[in-house]
């Protein structure tokens, strides 16, 4: 299975990298998701992408827009549409909770990734906040500095060990 790497007990589908730049996770939250069979089999293969995705509550249901399943390699003429939106299963007591954050606060539901667990595709939701332009240069700034301080002990290191 292509695309697709192992994670402590659970196989790793997709992961939103651009949700850590753009946003401050604050919470997150397993959800389950309803899929069509070759939706499964296109997660199975890895083919899921969920950069510039979301996940929206309406009517008491959430409902996670714009992730894209790839058309399943061996489907035929009733293979999924990529980016339908996809319903989102989690408790009601949960949902309700969300809906009170996400429309007090403004707050944003981010998918954060997509994985394998007991055989059932779960979604990782996270409960964000935007960040602004200069947020994002200061993670820049101290992922630069934490890098530059791993290569200077790293040099450190190295010389010491030529007695």
């Amino acid at each position: 299975m292509s695309g697709a790497k192992k994670e402590g007990g659970s196989k790793l589908v997709s992961e939103n990298r651009k949700a850590f730049h753009d946003y401050f996770v604050l919470d997150r939250f397993e959800t389950g998701i309803v899929l069509t069979g070759t939706e499964i089999k296109s997660a199975r293969e890895g083919k899921v992408q969920l950069r510039d995705s979301y996940a929206e509550l309406d009517k008491g249901e959430i409902w996670l827009k714009n992730a894209h399943f790839s058309p399943y390699s061996h489907g035929n003429i009733w293979n999924h549409e990529p980016t339908k939106k996809r319903k989102l299963l989690m408790r009601k007591a949960e949902i309700r909770r969300l809906t009170g954050k996400t429309v007090e606060k403004g707050l944003t539901l981010v998918p954060l990734k997509m994985y394998l667990k007991n055989g059932w595709l779960k979604c990782e939701l996270g409960l964000c906040k935007g960040k602004k332009d200069h947020d994002k240069r200061d993670a820049i700034a101290e992922r630069e500095q934490n890098l530059e301080a791993k290569r200077a002990m790293r040099a450190r290191n190295a010389g010491s060990h030529d007695d």
